[in-house]
């Protein structure tokens, strides 16, 4: 089981209770689900379905204790989907990423902005990385989770798909933010990054920059 030492840092998938196989289900499922997506769904159901997917089928598998033992715990509290480790150790989201995914040297970032809810997270994440020589804090959600729901570091399994349509991802410990973009981390795992090109795009459209209209509407209260 892994380490709940705040110092810890793992290097490798075996030491956060994970194995490339768990993710070579995950994505074989999640496509099969998204290329069911036509052209008379909406423009971002593929990627939709992909990130849902992806998240659903961790969570069966983890929480599942034929599969797992002893199984994980899973939660959409604040609609993050995540899967939790059974020590409280530490959770686990899918999502989709930018970059460079797979490759070590690259930039990479959570494709689409996040909200206040995760923000809260990472930065909870990034508190985490720098305390040392302390236990586990133990708070309102000790009996579900073993700790507060949020001071569970979080890590994210980031997919994408590249230039020449193989699926690279990585699982990765995010630590700050810029603007609403996640894009800083402590720790890089390489998952895979030559998967077969599933055929659509699996990532969510980037959220479209809100912009205020006005108009003007004459009531005439006179008009028959």
């Amino acid at each position: 089981m892994p380490s709940t030492h705040p110092s810890h840092h793992p290097t490798d998938l075996a030491q956060l209770g994970l194995s490339t196989e768990l993710f070579d289900d995950v994505v074989e499922y999640a496509t099969a689900q998204a290329r069911a997506c036509s052209e008379y769904d909406g423009p971002a159901m593929a990627g939709t379905t992909f990130w849902s997917r992806s998240n659903r089928r961790l969570a069966e598998i983890l929480t599942n204790k034929k599969k797992t033992n002893p199984p994980w715990k899973y939660t959409r509290r604040d609609s993050i989907l995540r899967s939790v480790h059974p020590s409280g150790s530490h959770a686990i989201t899918a999502m989709s990423g930018h970059g460079g995914v797979g490759n070590p040297n690259a930039k990479i970032r959570a494709k689409n902005p996040k909200g206040r809810a995760m923000a809260h997270l990472v930065e909870n994440n990034a508190k985490f990385e720098e305390q040392t020589g302390q236990g586990v804090f133990y708070s309102n959600d000790d009996l579900e989770f073993g700790r507060e729901l949020d001071d569970i570091p979080l890590w994210f399994f980031l997919y994408e798909r590249g230039k020449n349509g193989l699926l690279a991802a990585e699982l990765c410990l995010p630590v700050k933010m810029n603007g609403k973009f996640v894009n800083e981390w402590s720790t890089r795992i390489t998952v895979f990054t030559d998967k077969t090109d599933p055929g659509i795009d699996v990532s969510l459209l980037d959220k479209a920059e809100e912009t205020t209209t006005e108009v003007s509407v004459n009531l005439n209260q006179n008009q028959a």
